[in-house]
């Protein structure tokens, strides 16, 4: 089964989406849309926007500048509709580490379309964190790297860096192989 076919009929035909590269002209709306993120993850993080009403998020700024990490927008039918940021681990492999779709698009395999395309680009090694307070993104991603990992996967809780006061995250490490639209390194 490909990622195209876990698309819910929901969507319009003519409102396919996409996952396309994205490079520092892309950072406004990135910065718009993690807005949005961040908001949706103050329930489980308990953080608040400052005093100027906006999140937080200074890491995003890093992903359109370090090498080895790169900025994926989520389009359906041209409308920006969520982004996927990726990032090298110590160890070689490669992690999302943030993933975010609008609510309009989701529970329609919009994002699990653009997590398994951006899985399947790059073959190797993978890690996704989430955390278990967070049901929606659990079920979610053990569900995503179930249809892409190459012979299973290993799961492993591990502290979040810098947030002593957050419940550790789950760590799911895994292999993908070779996607049909591979993206050079």
């Amino acid at each position: 089964m490909s990622a195209s076919d876990d698309i819910s009929n929901d969507i319009p035909d003519g409102a396919r989406p996409a996952v396309r590269r994205v490079d520092e002209d892309g950072l406004p709306l990135l910065e718009r849309l993690g807005q949005l993120y961040m908001h949706d993850l103050s329930e489980f993080r308990g953080t608040l926007p400052e005093a100027g009403g906006r999140y937080p998020f200074p890491r995003l700024p890093l992903f359109l500048s370090e090498p080895g990490r790169r900025a994926y927008l989520i389009e359906v039918g041209g409308a920006p509709a969520g982004f996927v940021l990726t990032r090298p681990l110590d160890d070689g492999a490669e992690a999302i580490g943030e993933f975010f779709v609008v609510r309009a698009v989701r529970r329609q395999g919009v994002g699990r379309w653009a997590a398994q395309e951006v899985l399947t680009r790059r073959s190797g090694r993978w890690g996704v964190a989430f955390q278990e307070e967070n049901p929606g993104a659990a079920r979610f991603w053990r569900e995503v790297v179930a249809s892409v990992a190459a012979g299973g996967w290993a799961e492993e809780s591990r502290p979040v860096p810098g947030r002593p006061e957050l419940p550790p995250d789950v760590w799911l490490f895994f292999e993908t192989g070779l996607g049909a639209s591979a993206e050079r390194r």
